[in-house]
């Protein structure tokens, strides 16, 4: 362990007792040098504590990270030398010397602080640096010259140290020594009288250095004084200026110049010595002078850009110590040793591909720190690239473009810059550039092939994916983003679009429609390519698109021709031999290619041994000679098939005459005909019959549903309603005197049946201005009154009409009920409103029937006491009759009718007086009604019929 070490633990110990809080705390002092296993000092003795406690404590020595030269013997309680302890080792000069350690007990744990100072012992001789010294003094020195001597050193410390000097033999010299402030003495020999060379050229002394020490302890130094001769001439340079030059990175050794001086004095007051007297290290670093012949050799490296000339000051020194200087001026020479350094000052990245000549793409400075020529820098870039390198001033250069780019040819270049300088041997750097072109809608798309061809099968499904057209633009990103249009044009004067699309983005060719090959075989369009640049480039190809046949067309026959009303036979005679041609079937097929081709077979014939086809020409021959038993009437059907995949086929009936004369041929093919037009005429009427009945069951459909729909809406308009209804009014009534009165009254004549929704109405011949009284004796049977007079001859002049004597009335007796008949007889005179209200029909039925009952009695009445004209008979529809159960208009009357009880009863007692009235009038002519004739009825219709029935079962 070294001696800096040791003392950094001492202190550590210090600083430690110093801060830390103890139990207790002993010091012993030792003398260094103390051997292994020594006694130190009973530490349970002194610290009070007992063995045991040692023991049990775990008592241990805690150092820190110092090493241990104290060990703790538990057993006895004391404290031993553990390692040999060397003071000046551990201290140096330091005063006192102490060791500092812990004593750490556990189970209750404690610590207590040893302090061990450690004594000098005086081990250590006073020693010179070197063991002997020379000096050479003139003889011409005068008394009381000083000369410093090295003083020797002591480790030891306090009186242990350095102590005293002796000089012996001190006849010429003393010695003087100087306390200095560091405590150190300056040992000094002093010439007590002058040197005489002649006497003593040499003289030896011995200087003796002694310490304090029991016993002290001493060392020597030998002192040699050479005499010298008296010196009266300095050493002369032979110039006071030297220039040299020296080439950088010259090995060490290389001499650089000599210096010479010259002295006048002989012996050796003439021997000069060289040295340098520089205090710049840099010079002492890199040059050296041979004190003996003034060589100056280079020790250093010698570097131009970091020095390019040195200045040495040399000094010239005679044994005397008479001295001359001068100055050598040291040139370095350049060697090319540095390459040219590239600085980018600014550059571009992406340049674009439309970009002029001359635009410049990188700015650079090139830096050479070498000299002359090799300072000196040209540079070049790579061949064959569209870019010149051009110097704009000393040491900097652009790379500029010196032709147009095109980005499809080269996107992106590497840019080799190479710069090198003008020195032997030429040295150079380089630097890529990468440079990427960006991109210019510069080249239109370009489609894979100069036109295109496809082929699609007829028959093909809407939407079928044809083909596909490819274009590439070398352009790139959006401006190579291609879509396809198609381009306007047609096909037999249809749009080309209602043929085929085309895929925007893909370029896939659909169809639009199924193709026939039948009707078109190939058209052709063209397709325009579209980048998506600004502005946009486009090309165009020719799509030709082939359509190829299937077979979809059955072969079609020309001959013989098949005709549904007459009948063609081919006579064979009887006499014909074996092969003759009996006639020829021709078919054609408008497909195309293997599907027309066309085989004939012999499906069917009454005698399969009699003929036979041509399977290519479909001649009918026979295969055996005709004889007599052969029937005359021959029929074969021949199948006409083409070759198509699957194959399609047509079947053509030939009729043949086996006979010798066209009587026989007639009479024998008469049934024939007739069964063939039979067919024909079956074939006909079916057909027919199944048009008629669809017909009229979409007719009798939209007939009852129109009826609903009317009958719903007439439903809502009479029972629905809150006004009264407006009741019609014919076209020759006019309210003169606001009566609301009808200038004639109408007879009506109504065919009833039981199902009022079947029933219809129509109106018959007028009668003259009367007023119709319901007599309440009666069962629903109208009776007419005498009329005043006939205004039927003037039609259209206005008539004065006088109020009416009665009102219209229906009494409780006289409604219709669900049968059409009056009601029950405890309805009646106002008992009441009906139990079970009728249905629509029922009461369209009843009210049907009391006009029918008008009509009737009406028609009882002879035309001589009515005065009746039949000029008018205005039509009667449904809509006309109002809803007896709500407040009715009653035609040539002020009055209403309605469902209250009372006024009901008033109506009724006032309906019958007048009644009275005109059966007395009638009475009073007996004899004139009895003699009129009967008028014929009215002629019974279903309804009618349906009704009196109805009537006679109840």
């Amino acid at each position: 362990m070294s001696d800096r070490t040791m003392t950094r633990q001492v202190l550590l110990f210090i600083s430690v007792l110093s801060l830390s809080s103890v139990h207790g705390q002993v010091s012993y002092s030792i003398p260094e040098e103390m051997a292994k296993g020594s006694l130190v000092g009973n530490i349970a003795q002194d610290l009070g504590l007992d063995i045991n406690r040692l023991k049990s404590g775990k008592a241990r020595i805690y150092t820190g990270d110092s090493a241990e030269y104290i060990e703790l013997n538990k057993e006895r309680g004391v404290l031993l030398i553990k390692d040999r302890i060397d003071r000046e080792a551990l201290c140096g000069q330091t005063t006192p010397c102490a060791l500092h350690f812990q004593i750490i007990l556990e189970n209750p744990m404690e610590f207590y602080t040893i302090t061990v100072e450690i004594t000098d012992v005086n081990d250590n001789n006073p020693s010179f640096e070197k063991s002997d010294v020379q000096f050479k003094i003139s003889e011409s020195a005068v008394s009381g010259a000083k000369f410093i001597l090295d003083g020797a050193m002591d480790q030891d410390v306090g009186i242990n140290g350095l102590q005293r000097y002796t000089l012996k033999p001190a006849d010429n010299f003393a010695l003087e020594l100087h306390n200095q402030a560091d405590g150190n003495k300056n040992v000094e020999m002093v010439l007590k009288k002058p040197l005489d060379r002649e006497k003593v050229e040499q003289i030896s002394l011995i200087l003796t250095a002694v310490d304090g020490g029991e016993p002290p302890l001493s060392g020597t130094m030998q002192i040699l004084i050479t005499v010298l001769d008296a010196n009266d001439n300095p050493p002369v340079f032979t110039q006071h200026i030297y220039k040299a030059t020296v080439t950088e990175h010259s090995p060490k050794g290389t001499l650089v110049t000599s210096v010479s001086a010259s002295d006048a004095d002989h012996g050796s007051n003439s021997k000069v010595t060289y040295s340098v007297r520089n205090t710049l290290d840099d010079v002492r670093e890199m040059f050296d002078v041979n004190e003996d012949n003034g060589e100056i050799r280079l020790i250093g490296n010698i570097d131009y850009e970091k020095t390019r000339r040195f200045q040495i000051s040399l000094r010239a020194s005679d044994d005397g110590g008479l001295t001359d200087s001068c100055k050598v001026i040291v040139e370095v020479v350049d060697t090319n040793d540095n390459k040219p350094n590239i600085n980018i000052m600014s550059k571009s990245n992406v340049i674009s591909e439309d970009a002029k000549a001359g635009t410049v793409v990188t700015m650079m400075n090139i830096q050479d720190p070498d000299s002359g020529d090799n300072g000196r820098v040209q540079c070049s870039i790579n061949e064959n690239i569209p870019f010149a390198m051009k110097s704009t001033s000393n040491n900097f250069f652009t790379v500029v473009t010196d032709s147009d780019l095109d980005r499809e040819r080269a996107p992106e270049y590497n840019i080799s810059v190479t710069c090198s300088d003008e020195g032997v041997p030429s040295l150079s750097s380089s630097v890529t550039l990468t440079l990427q072109i960006s991109d210019v809608n510069d080249n239109a798309p370009v489609f894979e092939r100069s036109s295109y061809e496809a082929y699609i099968i007829e028959n093909n499904t809407p939407g079928l994916s044809i083909f596909t057209v490819k274009a590439r633009d070398a352009d790139w990103n959006q401006n190579a983003c291609v879509s396809y249009t198609l381009e306007d044009s047609s096909v037999n004067g249809v749009p080309v679009s209602s043929y085929v699309s085309v895929s925007a983005d893909s370029g896939v060719v659909h169809s639009v429609r199924s193709f026939d090959y039948e009707q078109i075989k190939d058209f052709q369009f063209r397709v325009k390519a579209q980048d998506g640049g600004s502005p946009p480039l486009s090309s165009n190809v020719t799509v030709k698109i082939m359509i190829q046949d299937q077979n979809d067309n059955a072969p079609q026959v020309l001959y013989p021709v098949q005709t549904s009303n007459s009948l063609v036979a081919e006579m064979v005679p009887r006499s014909a031999d074996v092969g003759y041609l009996v006639t020829k079937v021709v078919a054609v097929d408008v497909d195309s290619g293997q599907n027309a081709w066309l085989s004939y077979k012999l499906q069917k014939a009454t005698d399969r041994a009699l003929f036979e086809v041509g399977l290519q020409n479909g001649e009918i021959r026979t295969i055996r000679q005709v004889n007599d038993k052969d029937v005359v009437k021959q029929r074969l059907t021949v199948v006409v098939e083409d070759n198509g995949q699957p194959s399609r086929s047509a079947t053509v009936n030939v009729n043949v005459a086996v006979a010798d004369s066209f009587p026989e041929v007639l009479s024998e093919f008469t049934d024939f005909t007739h069964d063939k037009d039979y067919n024909d005429n079956l074939t006909f009427y079916l057909v027919l019959a199944l048009a008629v009945v669809s017909f009229l069951f979409i007719t009798c459909l939209v007939v009852i549903i129109s009826v609903k729909i009317y009958r719903w809406r007439q439903s809502r308009v009479l029972y629905h309603s809150n006004l009264p209804v407006i009741p019609y009014y014919p076209p020759r009534y006019a309210d003169t005197l606001g009566t609301g009165t009808l200038q004639h009254v109408y007879n009506y004549e109504v065919c009833r049946t039981t199902d009022s929704r079947k029933s219809d109405c129509k109106f018959v011949r007028p009668c003259s201005q009367n007023v119709l009284i319901m007599d309440p004796s009666s069962t629903g049977t109208m009776q007419r009154v005498q009329s005043e007079q006939n205004i039927l001859d003037e039609p259209d002049s206005p008539v004065e009409q006088k109020p009416p004597n009665a009102d219209w009335r229906f009494t409780q007796g006289q409604r219709p009920g669900p049968s059409g008949a009056g009601g029950p007889p405890e309805m009646a005179m106002g008992t009441g409103p009906w139990p079970n209200p009728p249905t629509e029909a029922e009461q369209l039925q009843a009210l049907m029937a009391a006009a029918n009952e008008v009509s009737e009695a009406t028609a009882t009445l002879g035309p001589g006491t009515m005065g009746l004209s039949t000029r008018y008979s205005p039509q009667f529809t449904l809509q006309h009759v109002p809803d007896y159960r709500q407040n009715v208009y009653i035609p040539g009357s002020t009055a209403t009718l309605t469902s209250n009880p009372q006024q009901q009863q008033q109506q009724q007692m006032l309906m019958q007086q007048q009644m009275a009235a005109q059966q007395q009038a009638l009475q009073a002519q007996p004899s004139e009604a009895s003699a009129q004739p009967e008028p014929p009825k009215v002629a019974q219709t279903p309804a009618s019929k349906k009704k009196s029935t109805k009537k006679e079962k109840k």
